[in-house]
C-alpha cells in the first residue's frame, strides 16, 4: 500500500470525526490509525496506539491542528490488545484520566500477559514446535527476552465492552464482536453515518496476521472466518481500517478476504497433496508470502514466526474439516491429506 496514508496530520473523514496516524516503530505497517470523535462533552478515540517516547507529542500535535488536545479525551475505545491499539491508551489514562473500554473476551490475554511478564510470545513458540520449527522458535524466545517489557502498559481496562450499544451520547455507535485476529476484537459501527471502525479485523491491502496472542488456540481463523461472513453483506458500509488508507466497502472487502483464505485452503491441500506426510513449517516454506510472493526464506524471523503460525492455523481448520489429517509425533503435527 502507498506511504501516503501514514502521514502524519489530523484528516478529516466525517462531521466531527477524524484519522490520526500514530507511528510505529520498526512495523513494515508504519503507523496505526487512531480515530477521533468530537462529542458535546469531549473527545473520544477509536484505539489508542502504541505507547513511545513521541506517541504524546504526535497526538498533540495533531489534535492541535483542528484546536483540541489529549486532555479533552474522555473515552478510548480500543479494539483489541495488541500493544499498537492498547499500551498508549493506559498513559493517556495515567495522564489525562481518560477511561479505557476493551472487549470482555480479551481478559484472558491480558492476563496472560501478566503472568507471563516479558515479551516472549509464548503461545506462538507453542505452535512453532507443533509446526516443526524448533530454529524459528528459538529465535523467537530470544527477540522476546531482549525486548524491554513495560508491565505498566497494560494494566487493565476501566470497561470490559459486550457486544451492543457503546456508552457514548449522542453518538450511535455499536460494539460488534469480531473474534479471529484475537479473541476479543471489536469492531464499531457508526449506523447513521455509515462507517464501520474495523480495527484489524478488515484492511484494505493485507490480511491480518491470524492467532497472534497469548492463550489457548481454538482455531482462530476459523473464527475469524465467521466474523468475516457477518459482514459480507455491508456494502454500504465504509471501512476506518486501523492501518492503511481510509474507504472502501466493508462488505465487498470482507468478501475478498474469504476468497483468498479459500484460495489459500486449496494451495495449502496441494502443497501437503505433493509433499506426503509433512510438518507446518515444511508446508510454510512451500507457500508464497505478502502480495509480492516473497518466498519464506526472504521474510525476517518475525514474519517467518508469523507465517508458521498462520500455516498451522490453516492446517488446523483443514483437519476440522476433515480435509486433512494429522497425527502427533513427539509433540511435532505430521499432516496428509485425508483419505
Amino acid at each position: 500500500m502507498s506511504a501516503e496514508w501514514a502521514e502524519p496530520g489530523c484528516y478529516p473523514i466525517a462531521e466531527g470525526i477524524h484519522r490520526i496516524p500514530l507511528q510505529m516503530p520498526q512495523d513494515g505497517l508504519r503507523a496505526v490509525n487512531v480515530y477521533v470523535l468530537e462529542t458535546d462533552d469531549g473527545l473520544v478515540l477509536i484505539d489508542g496506539g502504541w505507547h513511545r517516547p513521541d506517541t504524546y507529542q504526535e497526538l498533540s500535535d495533531a489534535l492541535a491542528r483542528i484546536g483540541r488536545s489529549a486532555a479533552e479525551i474522555d473515552d478510548v475505545f480500543v479494539t483489541h490488545i495488541h500493544r499498537d491499539h492498547y499500551t498508549f491508551a493506559i498513559e493517556l489514562r495515567r495522564r489525562h484520566g481518560c477511561r479505557v473500554h476493551l472487549g470482555a473476551d480479551e481478559a484472558g490475554g491480558l492476563n496472560a500477559i501478566h503472568q507471563l511478564n516479558s515479551n516472549v510470545p509464548d503461545s506462538s513458540l507453542r505452535e512453532l514446535r507443533r509446526a516443526g520449527a524448533d530454529d524459528i522458535a528459538q529465535r523467537a524466545h530470544a527477540a522476546g527476552i531482549a525486548e524491554p517489557f513495560v508491565r505498566d502498559d497494560w494494566e487493565q481496562p476501566d470497561h470490559w465492552l459486550r457486544p451492543g450499544a457503546l456508552p457514548i451520547p449522542g453518538l450511535d455507535l455499536r460494539a460488534v464482536a469480531t473474534p479471529g485476529h484475537t479473541k476479543g476484537h471489536m469492531i464499531f459501527q457508526d449506523c447513521e453515518k455509515g462507517l464501520v471502525f474495523t480495527g484489524d479485523h478488515v484492511l484494505p491491502t493485507i490480511t491480518p496476521s491470524i492467532g497472534f496472542e497469548l492463550g489457548p488456540w481454538e482455531l482462530p481463523l476459523d473464527n475469524f472466518l465467521r466474523s468475516l461472513v457477518l459482514l459480507r453483506d455491508d456494502d454500504g458500509q465504509k471501512m476506518l481500517p486501523a492501518h492503511g488508507p481510509t474507504g472502501g466497502s466493508v462488505g465487498q472487502r470482507a468478501r475478498e478476504l474469504l476468497a483468498h483464505h479459500d484460495h489459500r485452503f486449496e494451495q495449502i491441500v496441494t502443497v501437503v497433496g505433493d509433499l506426503g506426510p509433512c510438518t507446518g513449517v515444511a508446508v510454510a516454506r512451500a507457500l508464497t508470502w505478502t502480495r509480492r510472493d516473497r518466498a519464506f526464506s526472504t521474510l525476517d524471523d518475525f514474519n517467518q514466526m508469523v507465517a508458521t503460525c498462520e500455516t498451522m492455523a490453516h492446517l488446523d481448520v483443514l483437519v476440522a474439516r476433515n480435509m486433512l489429517s494429522a497425527k502427533d509425533v513427539d509433540g511435532v503435527m505430521a499432516f496428509r491429506v485425508a483419505k
